[in-house]
């Protein structure tokens, strides 16, 4: 099996449209034409990841956190980013990345995060905007059901927990070919006047390619008629951050004594208690000071998150909670998340590839210590 068919794989468990712009996701070293020989999931690929690698003769790291976030002018090996991608190179391993294609992801980290604290009723806290298009084309009546199929089959159509969504309308088209047409109704010259179908369908940005080549296949007519809008809607299943209910309400500080046990917490840094009860509750794995104006407009009772400074606590005003549990225990459970995706997925995609040849890192990559 080579190592591009375990990035389609991945690929498909946190597409790489999905990620923020700023974001450097996918594969950051190596290649892929190589036979995979197996692959060690990690939080951060550090040289000790790489070392470990090496060890377990595994030429593909799986990683949350790209070890590339910006460009890089010399490798010298003279900090730790660059003794990792030396070590990497020099033992022809390949690194790949998932990161924020799979934080916007419904299935991705915050619902990780959601799992791991009973939370239930989840829906996404800062959805995902610019990223919906909406196709707009006509044909006539004998053609709408094969092009409308093949436009579902290319992925347009989807809107929450639906499929094979559209909308078709009736009217009137016109046209007139000149000498170098041919028509499907009508002659060269001929003004004609048809019963057509108006179609619309939306569709993830990303898939454009993809609808328009099966627009383009399936569409009667010599020259396609269409339209493609940018929406302003935002995608309510993709984006940062989750928010959902406790099965039954904790008092706060037996709330956050639970979350410190079960995201292993070193400490806890919180606001001011309000002395009431916790049952909706907002997460964000990673830096999510960005969405406390989010989190107080859902009318959680607390925001789980990380990386807080100072005066970010000052914002809430007493109208929640806010929890900052540390960058790395609010995404402990990404690579566990990872490692049985693929192997589910392998077992069925690649059978020369066991289960075993999957690993989950033992390396300890968190930075930050505790007394």
């Amino acid at each position: 099996m080579k190592i591009k068919q375990i990035l389609t794989i991945l690929e498909e468990m946190a597409p790489l449209a999905y990620a923020e712009d700023f974001d450097n996701v996918g594969l950051l070293v190596g290649n892929q034409e190589n036979e995979a020989t197996g692959v060690l999931v990690c939080h951060d690929a550090l040289e000790s990841v790489i070392d470990e690698a090496i060890t377990k003769n595994c030429n593909l790291v799986v990683c949350f956190h790209p070890i590339l976030f910006s460009g890089i002018k010399k490798i010298t090996g003279k900090n730790y980013v660059e003794r990792s991608i030396l070590k990497a190179i020099k033992n022809d391993i390949a690194i790949y990345a998932v990161h924020t294609a799979l934080d916007n992801h419904k299935n991705g980290v915050n619902k990780i995060f959601c799992d791991a604290l009973g939370i239930k009723n989840t829906k996404v806290l800062v959805p995902k905007s610019n990223f919906i298009q909406k196709l707009v084309t006509y044909t006539i009546p004998e053609n709408v059901e094969k092009l409308r199929n093949a436009l579902f089959d290319a992925g347009a159509g989807k809107i929450g927990n639906y499929e094979d969504c559209s909308f078709t309308s009736q009217g009137i088209g016109t046209y007139m070919g000149n000498e170098n047409s041919n028509p499907e109704i009508g002659e060269r010259f001929e003004f004609v006047e048809a019963q057509e179908i108006k179609i619309e369908v939306t569709f993830e940005k990303y898939l454009q390619s993809k609808i328009l080549k099966a627009l383009f296949s399936n569409h009667v007519y010599e020259e396609v008629a269409y339209e493609i809008y940018d929406l302003q809607n935002s995608h309510q299943n993709i984006g940062l951050g989750m928010m959902g209910e406790l099965e039954k309400p904790m008092d706060e500080l037996e709330f956050l004594a639970f979350v410190k046990d079960k995201m292993q917490c070193g400490g806890i840094r919180h606001s001011a208690l309000l002395g009431k009860k916790i049952q909706k509750v907002a997460v964000l794995g990673g830096s999510g000071s960005f969405a406390i104006k989010n989190a107080i407009q859902a009318n959680v009772d607390v925001f789980l998150t990380a990386d807080l400074k100072y005066h970010d606590f000052y914002q809430v005003e007493n109208q929640l909670v806010l929890a900052d549990i540390g960058h790395f225990e609010s995404e402990r459970y990404t690579k566990n998340y990872i490692v049985d995706f693929l192997k589910e997925k392998i077992t069925n995609f690649a059978p020369d590839l066991s289960q075993d040849r999957i690993v989950l890192s033992e390396e300890n990559t968190n930075p930050v210590k505790y007394l």
